[in-house]
């Protein structure tokens, strides 16, 4: 039997404890990976809520394009948007054809210019939309060789425009979030790397004891990864929580609370703040992540302090 294995605390290592379990620095730890982890997770749901918004309106835009009339005497006008309907049905890849009237036009304006917004007294090309069935049998060309034979000053926008501004918008969010998760765990693990050096300070005379009567340093390493491990999973699922009843509350909040017309605004860029399954799933993965990291960061920070120590 080594003289380790005659230690009353070897061989009980659920029963000792090289870290305090209870104190105020573990206890303040806590609270900062808690409040680093719920940074996190928001940080995290709205990259994801803004990424699933813009694919979604990139997709709905990329299957419709829009026919725009020079507006002519009303009989002329309901014969141009007949013919236009017609020929855009009988173009491959083409699943429907209506018209956009004004009242159409002034009830998708009505969230972003308010209800006394007149839009009557603007002269305005008339639109006909056309939605595709699928996209890649559509053909652009003859549709716009079609309708410019038969109606004189019409023209045809696919939105290609819109959509690379949107994708780059989504682009930038979505860098912009990963840069602030990267700064988040960043502080997260500059804050372990000092609160493992103050526990070891603060304990220093036993690990020096453990250290030179033949203790591995995997084993001190350990003892140290374990609390902060447990530190980080304390605090990560209470981050983890309070971001979950965050996104619920919002949701609430946009759903119930807000005026119709902000709450289309703010839907129109985070959907209803609902996560989904793969939303939940990736808040459960930054928590763990976070836990992680908490218990690598201690376990490098003790392994390097160990090795100042003079064999």
């Amino acid at each position: 039997m080594s003289l380790l294995d005659q230690l009353p605390f070897f061989g009980k290592k659920q029963a000792f404890s090289i870290v305090p379990r209870q104190t105020i620095a573990a206890r303040t730890l806590a609270l900062l990976v808690a409040i680093m982890t719920f940074l996190s997770c928001v940080t995290f749901g709205a990259v994801y809520l803004v990424q699933n918004s813009t694919l979604a309106w990139s997709s709905e835009v990329g299957r419709e394009i829009t026919v725009q009339l020079q507006p002519r005497e009303d009989e002329q006008m309901l014969s141009d948007i007949r013919v236009a309907i017609s020929l855009a049905k009988q173009t491959p890849g083409v699943a429907n054809a209506f018209e956009l009237t004004l009242e159409d036009s002034e009830e998708l304006l009505t969230p972003w210019l308010g209800e006394q917004f007149d839009i009557s007294a603007f002269h305005l090309p008339q639109l006909v939309i056309v939605q595709l069935s699928d996209p890649s049998e559509f053909d652009l060309e003859a549709l716009e060789t079609s309708l410019k034979a038969t109606i004189d000053e019409i023209g045809i926008d696919t939105h290609a425009l819109w959509r690379q501004q949107l994708n780059a918008m989504a682009g930038t969010v979505v860098v912009s979030g990963v840069l602030a998760l990267v700064l988040i765990l960043s502080a997260t693990a500059l804050a372990i790397i000092f609160a493992t050096g103050g526990a070891m300070a603060t304990n220093r005379e036993i690990v020096d004891v453990l250290h030179f009567i033949g203790a591995s340093d995997s084993y001190i390493a350990s003892s140290f990864q374990d609390r902060f491990l447990a530190i980080g999973l304390q605090g990560g699922l209470v981050g983890g929580a309070a971001a979950i009843t965050f996104f619920f509350v919002a949701s609430t909040i946009t759903n119930a609370l807000l005026p119709q017309q902000s709450a289309s605004q703010v839907e129109l860029l985070f959907g209803q703040f609902t996560l989904g399954w793969m939303g939940f799933f990736g808040l459960l993965a930054m928590v763990a992540v976070v836990a992680v990291l908490t218990a690598i960061t201690s376990r490098l920070t003790v392994h390097r302090f160990l090795a100042q120590i003079a064999p």
